[in-house]
C-alpha cells in the first residue's frame, strides 16, 4: 500500500478523464480491491488534512477536483475575470436532455418552446450529449448526456440528478401542448443570418 498510494497520485496527476479502479488496477498490476481501498484512503487523508484538491468518484472513474471552498481562487486565475459559461438557453436545453433522455430535437425544442437546433449543435461539438439511435416510428434522431456531461457536473451517475417534479409539475402537460406547434428542422441547413442568442454556437464553456 505504501508504493501503491504514490503510484496513484502519478497516474491520477496526468489523466484527462476519470480513470476506473480496474484500468488503474491493470496498469499498476494490483488487484481492483486494493486499488480500490487505497483510492479510498487518499481521498479520506485529503479531506483530514484539509487539503486544497480532493479525489472524488465521478463518472464510473477516479479524478482529482479542486476543493469547493476554494473555487473563488481557481476561477480568478483561469478565467482572469473573462466569462466561460455556457448561455442560459444552452443550460436549459441540456438539462432538458438530461432528465428526458434518450430525447429528439423536437420535443426538447417542444419542451422549452424554441428553436433548439443550434443549441444543440453547440453541446454536441463540446462533448455534453451525443446521439443516441433513432425514435422508433418517425425515425428521429434521439440525443443523450454523455461521460463528460456527469464528469463537469460532479456526478458518479444520472440517479444523482435533483429530482425534478416538484419544481415542474406540469412540465409534461406543456410539452405535450408545444410539441405539435414545434416545426420540424433541418441539421443540416444553414445557419440564419440574423443573430439569435438562443442558438449562439460561440459562447464559451
Amino acid at each position: 500500500m505504501t508504493e501503491l498510494k504514490p503510484a496513484l497520485e502519478a497516474v491520477l496527476m496526468v489523466v484527462d478523464e476519470p480513470a476506473t479502479e480496474q484500468h488503474l488496477a491493470k496498469v499498476l498490476r494490483r488487484t481492483p480491491r486494493e486499488v480500490a481501498e487505497a483510492l479510498r484512503e487518499l481521498a479520506d487523508e485529503y479531506d483530514r488534512e484539509g487539503r486544497g484538491f480532493e479525489l472524488r468518484a465521478v463518472a464510473g472513474g477516479w479524478r482529482y477536483y479542486t476543493r469547493p471552498a476554494y473555487a473563488s481562487a481557481v476561477e480568478s486565475f483561469v478565467l482572469d475575470g473573462q466569462q466561460a459559461r455556457l448561455t442560459q438557453a444552452a443550460l436549459e436545453t441540456l438539462a432538458v436532455v438530461a432528465y428526458r433522455q434518450p430525447v429528439s430535437r423536437s420535443r426538447v425544442s417542444a419542451v422549452r418552446g424554441v428553436n433548439c437546433d443550434g443549441v444543440m449543435r453547440t453541446l454536441l461539438q463540446r462533448g455534453l450529449v451525443e446521439e443516441a439511435g433513432a425514435e422508433p416510428g418517425t425515425g428521429a434522431i434521439l440525443y443523450r448526456t454523455t461521460n463528460y456531461f456527469l464528469e463537469r457536473m460532479g456526478l458518479r451517475g444520472l440517479d444523482e440528478l435533483p429530482e425534478l417534479a416538484p419544481f415542474l409539475p406540469e412540465a409534461d402537460a406543456v410539452e405535450a401542448e408545444s410539441l405539435e406547434a414545434v416545426p420540424s428542422f433541418d441539421p443540416d441547413a444553414p445557419e440564419p443570418d440574423s443573430e439569435d442568442a438562443d442558438v449562439d454556437d460561440k459562447t464559451e464553456l
